[in-house]
């Protein structure tokens, strides 16, 4: 089904591409032919990513460091990229979240989720998109912009609020810019993912090692998904084999969602004070 060359001469930037699902979306990327930039806030993360997965595909992968964050810093990353050639694909992975009770949250916790999720999500699509509007179809062929929003989207979901309401705002965005730039070349498709495990940001979602268990449990398929499966479908999504899909956003949670709205609400329900206040986030400290 995924040949060697599906992906053959296409440039994909991958915001948060350094780690769990970017990560794995890189490496499957790279397999199938793809040259591959990703970015991300720190350098080492992304030039250990870089070194690994060259190693492991022979492909070609560059990355950038970049807080997607900063409009400014984002249009000078991607003039870099397009230095060297226009991207094809942009895949707006990079996110942030954290388990919380929504009164106990700053005004800063939401800044900061929502600016990575969709203010990063609008300054990477912005970036790329004016591009390929002004270069015209060109007989370059089809781009895409694929986003990773979340299953709770239209319904919401308890302790994760901040994280709703940005992937919420990623969502509307795909649907919109689909009608509104198909017609000039450029597709637009979202996947939404159920629980994936991945290193770091996962773990921190689920303080007690029963917990993972249980939400198995609750999955209709008894299990959780895979980066792998997550990959392939981000690989299909991205192809030319996909070139009648526009403004979707695809589910892949085991039907998880079917069952009631919000993944983290019933975890949320289990857990003690105690382990609240050890997942409160922590204030960064600022230089004096």
């Amino acid at each position: 089904m995924f040949q060697k060359n599906l992906l053959q001469a296409k440039r994909v930037l991958i915001t948060g591409g350094g780690t769990g699902l970017g990560k794995a979306a890189a490496q499957r990327f790279l397999e199938l032919g793809a040259e591959v930039y990703i970015c991300g806030r720190r350098q080492e993360v992304l030039a250990a990513t870089v070194q690994e997965l060259h190693q492991s595909t022979g492909g070609q992968i560059h990355s950038h460091a970049c807080d997607v964050r900063d409009a400014a810093a984002v249009e000078q990353m991607i003039e870099k990229i397009w230095a060297d050639a226009p991207l094809d694909v942009l895949m707006n992975n990079a996110a942030g979240n954290f388990l919380a009770r929504t009164e106990e949250l700053s005004l800063g916790a939401f800044q900061s989720v929502i600016g990575i999720v969709l203010l990063g999500t609008l300054h990477t699509t912005m970036a790329c998109g004016r591009r390929w509007l002004a270069a015209g179809r060109k007989g370059e062929g089809e781009k895409v912009v694929l986003n990773v929003t979340t299953t709770y989207t239209t319904t919401g979901s308890a302790y994760v609020v901040p994280s709703a309401v940005a992937k919420a705002g990623v969502q509307a965005l795909t649907r919109s810019l689909a009608v509104e730039w198909g017609d000039r070349g450029i597709r637009m498709n979202a996947i939404a993912p159920g629980p994936i495990p991945t290193e770091g940001a996962f773990s921190r979602l689920l303080p007690r090692p029963e917990l993972a268990e249980d939400a198995k449990k609750r999955n209709p398929l008894g299990r959780f998904g895979t980066t792998e499966e997550f990959a392939n479908l981000a690989a299909f999504l991205i192809s030319d084999g996909s070139g009648y899909i526009n403004g979707e956003v695809v589910t892949m949670d085991g039907g998880e969602w079917l069952q009631g709205a919000g993944e983290f609400t019933a975890l949320g329900r289990q857990l003690t004070n105690k382990e609240w206040e050890m997942m409160k986030p922590k204030p960064k400290k600022t230089k004096e």
